[in-house]
């Protein structure tokens, strides 16, 4: 696959794939997220994040 949006179910611990794809989109920075690199993501709001600074953003907007 080349440069293709994946659609993910975010898990506790990792993540199933719903529509195949390399990549998902940071809901903070709005940076491609290559499915290898991808760590981070939360579960309840269903969204992926970039690095841990992202995560650590959204959590301190939502406080």
């Amino acid at each position: 696959m080349k440069n293709k949006l994946a659609k993910l179910k975010y898990l506790p611990n990792n993540f199933n794939v719903l529509e195949a794809g390399d990549y998902v989109i940071c809901a903070i920075s709005g940076k491609k997220i290559m499915l290898e690199n991808l760590t981070y993501w939360n579960v309840e709001k269903q969204e992926a994040y970039y690095s841990y600074i992202e995560a650590s953003a959204k959590r301190e907007k939502e406080k």
